[in-house]
C-alpha cells in the first residue's frame, strides 16, 4: 500500500471530488408488484395445489435528484423486497414500472448506482485503506490513471471520516478491528467510489447506537445535497434522524400506507383521524399505525385495512399523476451505447484479485495450526514406516496408498469450503458488475496454488525419506509429481462440490461420501470387487493415484526377496499390485487430467448463478 501513502500529499486535491453528482437520476416507481410462487403438499408429500403470496401490493412513488427517501415500516413490512427492487436485483414475478430517468435498468444505470446491504459483507485481514484501493482498481474506468484511483479511495477515506482508521483491519466476528458504524462506513464508501447519482442502502442505521446513526445519516445527507438520489430502508428513526429526511414512504405488509414529503406526513394523518395521543416521534407514531396499533377505539385488526383504504382514495390517483407530470433529468452520462459492460480489462481484474486474495488468505493458507497439522502426521507417517524394507512390498504399497488418501482428503476439504464462505462476497461484487466471474475464478485458483503445493512437497520430503523408499532422485521427483498432480485434482473436486452445494455442512457430508467411496474402490481394500459396482473406480481419484504411485517406484520387471530361503519374485507378479497393474499409465495421467479440467469447469458453471437475479 506503499501507493496509497504516496497520495496524502494530494489531500487538498481530494476533498472537493465528491462534491456533486456526475448526473442526475429520477427514479420512478409506479404499481410495483412481486409476487412469489409455492406449492402446497398435501398428505404423503402429494402436491395439491400452487398458491401465489403477494409480497409488494401496487407500491408508486419518486424520488428526485437532490432528495433523501426513507421506507418506515415494521419487520415484514417488504422494505428490503422493494428496495431489491428498485436497485435492479429482484426477479422473478415483478410487475410495475421502474424507471430512472424514464429508461429501465440497464448497464449505465448499474455504473452510477450504489447499493449498500443491511449486512456489511467485508474481507477481515484487510485495512480500510486496502479494502477502498481494491474496490476503486476494479470499479473506476480506465479513463482514470492508476494514482488517480487510489486518489479516490483516499478521497472516500477522508469524506466519511475513516482517516484515523485507515491503516486497521476490517474485523470480523472472532478477529477484533473496526466498531460497527466504521464498518458500516466503509461499506457506503465501497460504493461511493464510482460517485453514484443513485445511492440505495438497506438498513444503515441497524446496530448502531443513537450517535453513530446520526453521523452516517449526516454523511448521506450531505451526499444528497450533491445532487444524488438517496433511497434507504430504516427500521426506527429517532426523531433527529426522522426530520433529515425529504420523503417518507410507510409500509405495512407489502401495502402501502403513506408516499409525500416528510413535513406532510403528520398532517395526512391526522386528516384521517389518526393523531398521536401525546407528543412523540413521528417515526414511532407512524410505525404503531403500520403494526395495526392506533389510540382510537377502533375494533382490532381494523386499522390496517382503514389505513390501505385511506391511501387508495386520497393519495394513489394523486401520485400517479404527479409521477407522470415529471420531466427526467438529462440523459447525459448515462447513454448505454457510450458505456461498455466491464470497467476495467480482464487482465487488470485478475491482477487485483490475485494480490487481494494473497493478502486476505495467507492468514489462513499459511496458518501454524495447518502447518503443524501436516508436520505432526508427516513425522508419524515417517516414524511407522521407518526405512522400511525393500522386500516388504504390502508395507511400502500400504504408505503409497495413504499418500493417495490422505492427499485426496486434505485438499478437497480445504478447498470445499472455498466457495460456500465467499459466497455473500461474490454475489455483491458480482450483482454490482465489479469484474468478470473468469477472472474472479482464474485469480482465486492460482492464489491457492501455494498452499495446496508446498504444504505436500514438505510432507512428500520428509516421509519419503524417513520411510526408505528408492533413493534416486528420478523415482522421488516422479513420486511427487504424481502428489501434487492428485492434490490439484482433489482440490478442484472440492471446489466444484462447494460450488454446486454452496453450504458448508452439505458441502461436508457430500465431500466425505464421494471421497470414502473413492478411497473403497482404490485397489488397496478390495481387490475382487463386484462387476455391478466396479465402474466405481474408473471415476475414483485415489484409485488412478495409487496406480501412477505404485508406477513411480516399481518397475514390471523389478525383483523383491520372497519365499523366505532367499528367493527372487518380479514385483509385476506380486498379486496386490498385479490386480492394480503397472502398465497403462498414460491412462491414469489423462483421466486426472480430464478431472482436473472437468472438475473446475463444473465448479465455473455452479458459480455462475450467484449474483445474478432470478428471471
Amino acid at each position: 500500500m506503499a501507493d496509497i501513502e504516496a497520495q496524502n500529499e494530494k489531500q487538498p486535491e481530494v476533498a472537493a471530488i465528491f462534491k456533486k453528482a456526475n448526473s442526475a437520476i429520477a427514479l420512478k416507481f409506479e404499481d410495483v408488484v412481486y409476487k412469489v410462487k409455492f406449492t402446497k403438499s398435501g398428505f404423503c408429500g402429494k402436491i395439491t395445489k400452487t398458491e401465489e403470496n403477494i409480497i409488494l401490493k401496487g407500491v408508486t412513488g419518486k424520488v428526485l435528484p437532490g432528495e433523501m427517501l426513507a421506507m418506515l415500516g415494521p419487520s415484514g413490512s417488504s422494505k428490503t423486497t422493494l428496495l431489491t427492487a428498485l436497485g435492479g436485483k429482484l426477479g422473478g414475478l415483478l410487475d410495475g414500472s421502474i424507471t430512472y430517468n424514464g429508461k429501465s435498468f440497464s448497464n449505465s444505470m448499474k455504473r452510477n448506482m450504489g447499493f449498500v446491504t443491511q449486512d456489511d459483507v467485508l474481507y477481515p485481514h484487510l485495512t480500510v485503506a486496502e479494502t477502498l484501493v481494491f474496490t476503486a482498481l476494479l470499479r473506476l474506468e480506465n479513463t482514470f490513471t492508476k494514482e488517480e484511483k487510489i486518489m479516490h479511495a483516499e478521497s472516500v477515506i477522508t469524506q466519511l471520516g475513516l482517516t484515523k482508521c485507515k491503516n486497521s483491519i476490517i474485523g470480523g466476528q472472532f478477529l477484533r478491528g473496526l466498531s460497527g458504524g466504521e464498518r458500516k462506513r466503509v461499506s457506503i464508501g465501497q460504493e461511493m467510489l464510482i460517485n453514484p447519482s443513485l445511492l440505495l442502502l438497506d438498513e444503515p442505521t441497524s446496530g448502531l447506537d443513537s450517535t453513530t446513526a446520526q453521523r452516517i445519516v449526516s454523511t448521506l445527507w450531505e451526499l444528497a445535497k450533491g445532487g444524488r438520489t438517496i433511497v434507504m430502508t430504516i427500521h426506527q428513526p429517532s426523531s433527529r434522524l426522522f426530520y433529515m429526511f425529504d420523503k417518507i414512504l410507510l409500509l405495512s405488509e407489502g401495502n402501502p400506507l403513506y408516499f409525500g414529503e416528510r413535513s406532510q406526513v403528520m398532517d395526512y394523518f391526522s386528516s384521517i383521524g389518526y393523531a398521536p395521543a401525546v407528543p412523540m416521534n413521528p417515526a414511532d407514531f407512524l410505525l404503531d399505525l403500520a403494526n395495526g396499533v392506533s389510540s382510537n377505539s377502533e375494533v382490532p385488526g381494523t386499522v390496517k385495512q382503514n389505513l390501505v383504504s385511506a391511501y387508495k382514495s386520497n393519495l394513489a390517483n394523486k401520485l400517479k399523476s404527479e409521477v407522470h407530470e415529471i420531466d427526467d433529468p438529462s440523459q447525459d452520462g448515462l447513454n448505454d451505447k457510450q458505456v461498455s459492460r466491464w470497467a476495467t480489462t480482464w487482465w487488470q481484474e485478475f491482477s487485483v484479485l490475485l494480490i487481494r486474495g494473497v493478502k486476505e488468505r495467507k492468514h489462513d493458507s499459511f496458518s501454524g495450526l495447518k502447518i503443524g497439522q501436516v508436520l505432526v502426521v508427516a513425522i508419524l507417517s515417517g516414524l511407522l514406516w521407518w526405512q522400511s524394507d525393500a522386500s516388504h512390498i504390502q508395507d511400502q504399497m500400504g504408505l503409497l496408498f495413504f499418500y493417495s488418501g490422505f492427499w485426496g482428503i486434505f485438499p478437497l476439504f480445504q478447498a470445499i469450503f472455498t466457495f460456500p464462505q465467499e459466497r455473500r462476497m461474490l454475489g455483491k461484487e458480482r450483482s454490482s458488475g465489479m469484474y468478470r466471474l473468469s477472472s474472479y475464478f482464474m485469480s482465486r485458483i492460482v492464489s491457492d496454488l501455494p498452499m495446496e503445493l508446498v504444504l505436500p512437497t514438505i510432507f512428500l520430503t520428509i516421509t519419503y525419506w524417513m520411510a526408505g523408499l528408492k533413493g534416486s532422485p528420478g523415482n522421488f521427483f516422479l513420486t511427487l509429481s504424481v502428489l501434487l498432480y492428485s492434490v490439484l485434482v482433489a482440490g478442484g473436486l472440492g471446489l466444484a462440490i462447494g460450488a454446486l452445494v454452496l453450504n458448508q455442512r452439505s458441502a461436508t457430508i457430500t465431500g466425505s461420501v464421494i471421497m470414502l467411496s473413492f478411497l473403497l474402490a482404490g485397489g488397496y481394500y478390495v481387490t475382487h470387487v463386484p462387476a455391478f459396482i466396479s465402474w466405481v473406480k474408473y471415476i475414483s481419484i485415489s484409485q488412478y493415484t495409487y496406480k501412477l504411485l505404485l508406477g513411480s517406484q516399481y518397475k514390471p520387471g523389478d525383483t523383491y526377496t520372497c519365499g523366505g530361503a532367499g528367493g527372487v519374485c518380479l514385483v509385476g507378479d506380486y498379486p496386490a499390485i498385479k490386480k492394480v497393474g503397472l502398465d497403462d499409465q498414460v491412462l491414469g495421467i489423462v483421466a486426472l487430467g480430464i478431472m482436473l479440467v472437468g472438475y473446475r469447469l463444473i465448479a465455473y458453471l455452479a458459480l455462475m448463478r450467484i449474483g445474478l437475479a432470478k428471471r
